[in-house]
């Protein structure tokens, strides 16, 4: 059994919201039981969160909007959702910091720094993630797998609204078959849309798996992969 000192958890912003909130609390507190889980494995987490909740850079440029303008609005969204995780954590004991990808005023988080965040970790605080990159034109897929990269994470793990990765999107075709492992040239030939290819290949590169599962079903999935269970699906060279 592969055993991992360091994990990375990327958090869609979609996975926060329910149909009544675009941040829904009964789902912070499922993934601070989660956070809690993998501390008491004696691992350490860093988390980056998405935005899509609240807004997506993307679709507002598709309205017209600035590119860079709706991507800053973006990531300005993802800061909004670590907040609310950092507050949730706080409530339950969770010692957490959230760090920024660009500079915000005011004592509301830290700039991100990689030698202070490895440090951090080291000393069994939890870091959450925000401002993607602190660059436009960047997922915050790209900048979970950056992140993973900085802080020396042993695995990316990235929760979906299923339970890995498959030949097409099984909410939409019921025939489609689900990979238990593939390469991160598969994952990029046949154009898997689980993250982007600037992600996959970075991955690649820097020889780091990820591993796609579905978070918020089960709140133990994640702590049974850490012990050895085979559940999502992983990518590797």
């Amino acid at each position: 059994m592969k055993t991992y000192r360091r994990i990375l958890l990327k958090i869609s912003g979609e996975a926060l919201s329910s149909k009544n909130n675009s941040i829904d609390p009964q789902v912070t507190q499922k993934v601070s039981q989660i956070v809690s889980s993998v501390l008491a494995q004696n691992i350490e987490i860093g988390i980056v969160v998405g935005g899509g909740n609240i807004y997506r850079g993307a679709a507002l440029q598709e309205s017209g909007m600035n590119r860079v303008v709706g991507d800053h609005i973006g990531m300005l969204a993802t800061v909004m959702n670590a907040l609310a995780l950092n507050d949730t954590f706080k409530r339950n004991g969770i010692n957490s910091l959230v760090m920024s990808g660009f500079e915000i005023g005011g004592g509301v988080c830290q700039n991100f720094d990689h030698n202070q965040a490895k440090e951090n970790l080291s000393n069994k605080q939890v870091l959450i993630f925000c401002a993607g990159t602190g660059n436009p034109c960047f997922t915050t897929d790209t900048g979970a797998v950056l992140r993973g990269i900085e802080i020396e994470a042993d695995i990316i793990f990235k929760a979906t609204k299923v339970d890995g990765i498959y030949t097409d999107d099984p909410i939409k075709n019921p025939k489609a078959t689900k990979y238990t492992s593939l390469t991160f040239e598969e994952a990029i030939k046949n154009d898997l849309k689980i993250m982007d290819t600037a992600a996959f290949a970075l991955c690649k590169e820097h020889n780091i798996d990820i591993c796609v599962f579905s978070m918020l079903e089960d709140e133990d999935t994640l702590s049974k992969i850490l012990q050895g269970q085979e559940l999502g699906t992983i990518v590797r060279n």
